[in-house]
């Protein structure tokens, strides 16, 4: 059974920093490309940064550029998502993704499995 469980959501202050963690489960982690998405009330849910299979390439939504750092353990089957310097329009529920595929991780129709999502609050 494919499993991915986010955490490390919560409240923090414009201008700090969280780190967002997803627990894998029930695939073949270093075949598959890991995204992080969000989606705020009202809005569309929207891409906000990936890295494929072999970790060679990575992208980000332009609005994370720069604060944003994605990563993957492939030892822990784990996805990190840092997050610095945020600013109250990052406030979303954060979820992570897995995508079977050789095709651009940044598209978020790939996505085969999602968690739950973990939710991220920024004050101003």
């Amino acid at each position: 059974q494919v499993q991915l469980v986010e955490s490390g959501g919560g409240l923090v202050q414009s201008g700090g920093s969280l780190r967002l963690s997803c627990a894998t489960s029930g695939f073949t982690f270093d075949h598959y490309s890991i995204g992080w998405f969000r989606q705020a009330p009202g809005k569309e849910r929207e891409f906000v940064a990936a890295m494929n299979w072999s970790g060679s390439v990575t992208l980000y939504a332009d609005s994370v550029k720069g604060r944003f750092t994605i990563s993957r353990d492939s030892a822990k089957n784990m996805v990190y998502l840092a997050m610095n310097s945020l600013k109250p329009e990052d406030t979303a529920v954060y979820f992570c993704a897995a995508a079977e595929t050789t095709r651009s991780p940044g598209l978020i129709y790939l996505y085969d499995y999602w968690g739950q999502g973990t939710q991220v609050t920024v004050s101003s």
